[in-house]
């Protein structure tokens, strides 16, 4: 059956930022500002104490959506260009892509990059992987025959290509909401190569509340969101396999002709916890998708009391605590003790001839008991 992929970007709207020109540079820095401003999640998350030990250096992130624009101020220099998998050569192309990116790895501009959106991870690589169409698209239907496969090869793609962390703020649609085995496969060959994958846990958590692929993959971090009071958001789906939340409410997010939305969904949710996992593998680049999973759970705030629900997954997700786990996951194990240069870790040189002579005398006790059972079996 073809698949057909929905990014989960809903309510997207200009509210109190109003779009600007890059090349009007007093109204863009002004709207750079103002969308800094907004960011309510920099100091929910702890971003700032986080970068104190972390800022994604030497991370590629792969965001697997609808494009991502290299040119938005925020972005200059993060991007780097992967492959269009969708079959629709043309159509709008890289609003929500360049949303999410930002999230991650926006870097900011104006004066010591004060204004824009800046990322959880800003010093992160992005690698933008073409694998569905923006929603309203009139060509999303051509990709429901020639990029039914897309999101597996992207996957494919983004691991043979060096990305440490998958992000897929993308679910599924048009009925088929149950998975496929090529897409289950591509995530479990990534997470053998040690990519960690992050997704959306879907926006339909008011009504039909479906389970959400490729979050519901096992290996797959999947990611609800919450609003600014760090209470569930309405609309993110509620299911067993939930691992942490993360702010998807009232997002300012940059925005695919320069300017910016503000806009509510776990498509932002998880791009942020995307971020968190770039830090945690640049601070430790050989750390396991396992344990990197394990350091964002164990690092949350308004953790359930039962420890787990499935609406709050483990919690909400919190960088500078997800590193501080992360920092005790990682400890290295004691070094084996040096052997010794005669035997292993026994006796030095000047005790030698004491274990010489002591073995000398075992060997000759066991010949003594072994030659007379050797003679009586001959008579």
């Amino acid at each position: 059956m073809s698949r057909l992929l929905v990014p989960a970007l809903v309510a997207a709207l200009v509210v109190g930022i109003a779009p600007a020109s890059a090349s009007d540079d007093v109204g863009f820095d002004d709207v750079g500002e103002a969308a800094r401003a907004g960011q309510w999640q920099l100091a929910a998350m702890r971003l700032p104490e986080a970068w104190r030990s972390s800022r994604g250096e030497g991370v590629v992130v792969a965001v697997l959506d609808t494009g991502v624009n290299g040119r938005h101020p925020d972005l200059r220099g993060a991007v780097i260009e992967g492959p269009d998998l969708t079959g629709a050569a043309k159509g709008l192309w890289g609003r929500h892509g360049t949303a999410m990116a930002g999230l991650i790895a926006g870097r900011g501009h104006g004066d010591e990059r004060r204004g824009g959106v800046i990322g959880v991870a800003p010093a992160a690589k992005v690698l933008s992987i073409r694998v569905t169409l923006e929603n309203g698209d009139p060509l999303r239907v051509q990709q429901r025959s020639r990029g039914h496969d897309a999101l597996a090869r992207g996957i494919r793609y983004a691991v043979d290509h060096g990305a440490d962390v998958i992000s897929m703020s993308l679910g599924g649609g048009s009925g088929a909401w149950e998975g496929s085995a090529l897409e289950e496969e591509a995530v479990q060959y990534a997470i053998a190569k040690g990519a960690v994958l992050v997704a959306s846990s879907g926006n339909d958590g008011e009504s039909a509340n479906r389970k959400n692929f490729p979050a519901a993959y096992p290996g797959v971090i999947a990611v609800g969101a919450v609003d600014r009071s760090l209470n569930v958001a309405r609309f993110s789906n509620r299911q067993d396999y939930l691992s942490v939340v993360a702010p998807g409410a009232e997002i300012v997010t940059a925005d695919g002709d320069d300017s910016y939305v503000v806009s509510d969904g776990t498509s932002s949710a998880a791009a942020m916890v995307a971020g968190i996992a770039a830090l945690i593998k640049a601070a430790h680049p050989d750390m396991s998708p396992y344990h990197v999973r394990m350091a964002i759970e164990l690092g949350t705030r308004r953790r359930p009391a039962d420890g787990y629900s499935p609406a709050y997954g483990h919690g909400v997700a919190n960088a500078l605590l997800a590193l501080r786990e992360a920092d005790r996951l990682d400890v290295p194990a004691p070094p084996l003790p040096r052997p010794g240069p005669y035997f292993g870790n026994g006796p030095s040189p000047a005790s030698r001839g004491p274990v010489v002579a002591g073995m000398l005398l075992i060997m000759a006790g066991m010949s003594a008991h072994v030659i007379p059972r050797h003679r009586r079996r001959r008579t």
